[in-house]
């Protein structure tokens, strides 16, 4: 699963690991992140994410 960057901070969503605090359990995928997730760190929507390239 690919990775994501917030374009904003700079924040990366990790798929593996997930946001276990948050009710993200790993191996969720950025993609099927509830359509109002925000941000952990600048609260900015999923649309100013971008996949991370290796």
């Amino acid at each position: 699963m690919k990775k994501y960057v917030c374009n904003v901070c700079g924040w990366i969503y990790d798929p593996a690991v997930g946001i276990p605090e948050d009710g993200i359990a790993p191996g969720t995928a950025f993609e099927d992140l509830p359509d109002d997730w925000v941000c952990p760190q600048c609260f900015v929507g999923k649309e100013e994410f971008s996949p991370l390239e290796d």
